[in-house]
């Protein structure tokens, strides 16, 4: 197997350990803030997107207290706060380091770790155990300090959602083992699923040494050669390889009940959750598994166990009164849209405005709209793409890694709403 990690777990919050990274990489954290248009913004890391109902407490009180009182959710999982005070100083890191939100000043941009959010609630392995060693051997290594805020671990459940994101490092569940893949690589290995954890560990630690004489972020930045041969060392150190290629498209869990139901999901259109809404989620959690899962695509799902049906059809009930997606057949149900005017700078435009004015009907592939060519937060797979351009809004269908030839509609809602309906359906 892969050889022992070294480095031994920095205090939380102290000084010490390793130096943050400054160059490069502007990731915002916690505790290193970005600058945007409506003020400061902080980006809080959430392992899996697990959170306790008073870690969600938590949450709530630095967005109300230092910032806009909403809680954004990102394309990993995690929570942005946003509109926060340039004065705030140190007092949301105090706040959520209080919370457990923040178990290592060093490490707090490198714990990016997205989970299937319904591993163990729908018929698939639960994955809590893993993702909270691997999370603990991140956090205690002194080399993983130095991964940027863009590397990305993946923890998936069998299921194939999670797999497709594109992760750095990615651990499929598979009976009494794990499937190892790096990158887009369509050889996995297979581990022990005991040493699951520490072996995505370890092959995080094998890509900054790969990376140390490029500006690589990301194992899909590295030049092929050092890809290669990066892949090619991790293997020699794992287990069998077995071919597997990853997943096309990330498939979210659907608005509602599962698993009989032991738990419900909701979407949250434009993963925006004001305060009322994030109260009635933590509410809803503490009278069930006391627990939310935040997912990838921007939706939250709610452990039970739910006694009865009806008990989960009530709940869902009181989350769509409150503006929730609770159903597939919302408009809602897959539209995205990344910050926009005036939010961001870079913006061309309000897209999120834009987004809502072209809700009609459901579609069948989902839509993300992007106020300039950085696309943030854009989704995996397929869906299409609407970006605003000096010349217009332009319209492509994007599958993987191919794009179809796009179309532009100029200064027309009306024709924008259905361009954007016709290439979705």
């Amino acid at each position: 197997m892969l050889a022992a990690m070294p480095g031994s777990a920095p205090s939380p919050l102290s000084a010490g350990g390793p130096a943050l990274r400054d160059g490069g990489d502007a990731c915002p954290g916690t505790l290193r803030l970005h600058q945007a248009d409506d003020g400061a913004l902080a980006r809080v890391r959430v392992p899996g997107g697990v959170l306790s109902a008073d870690r969600a407490d938590a949450l709530l009180a630095v967005a109300c207290r230092f910032g806009d009182g909403e809680l954004h959710l990102t394309s990993r999982g995690n929570v942005q706060l946003r509109g926060l005070d340039a004065q705030c100083g140190g007092g949301p890191a105090e706040l959520l380091g209080a919370a457990g939100l923040l178990p290592s000043a060093a490490h707090e941009r490198a714990r990016n770790i997205v989970a299937s959010p319904l591993a163990g609630l729908d018929g698939s392995p639960a994955l809590g155990d893993r993702l909270a060693e691997l999370d603990g051997l991140v956090c205690g290594s002194a080399a993983a300090a130095s991964l940027s805020g863009r590397f990305l671990f993946a923890l998936d459940s069998g299921r194939g959602d999670v797999d497709a994101l594109g992760a750095d490092v990615t651990l499929i569940a598979a009976g009494d083992s794990c499937l190892l893949r790096i990158g887009a690589e369509d050889e996995v290995f297979r581990v022990p699923a005991e040493e699951g954890p520490r072996a995505a560990l370890l092959a995080a630690e094998a890509f900054l040494r790969a990376a140390r004489d490029s500006a690589a972020w990301r194992v899909k930045d590295l030049p092929d050669d050092v890809r290669t041969e990066l892949v090619r060392g991790i293997g020699a150190a794992a287990g069998p390889a077995v071919h597997r290629p990853r997943p096309r498209t990330a498939t979210p869990p659907a608005p509602g009940p599962h698993g009989s139901p032991n738990a419900i999901s909701v979407g949250v259109p434009l993963g925006r959750l004001a305060p009322a809404q994030w109260r009635l989620l933590t509410e809803t959690a503490r009278r069930y598994g006391d627990e939310l899962r935040l997912t990838p695509w921007r939706g939250i799902v709610v452990p039970g166990p739910f006694g009865r049906p009806d008990e989960a059809a009530e709940a869902l009930h009181a989350l769509a009164a409150a503006g929730l997606i609770t159903a597939p057949d919302s408009p809602w149900t897959g539209v995205g849209a990344c910050i926009g005017r005036p939010g961001c700078a870079r913006s061309l435009s309000d897209v999120r405005a834009e987004a809502g004015a072209a809700v009609g009907r459901v579609g069948r592939l989902p839509v993300y709209w992007s106020g300039c060519e950085r696309r943030c937060g854009h989704p995996h797979g397929e869906w299409i793409d609407v970006v605003v351009t000096p010349d217009g809004h332009r319209i492509s269908h994007v599958r993987g890694e191919r794009r179809d030839p796009p179309k532009t509609v100029r200064d027309d809602p009306v024709a924008l709403a259905a361009a954007v309906a016709a290439a979705r359906a």
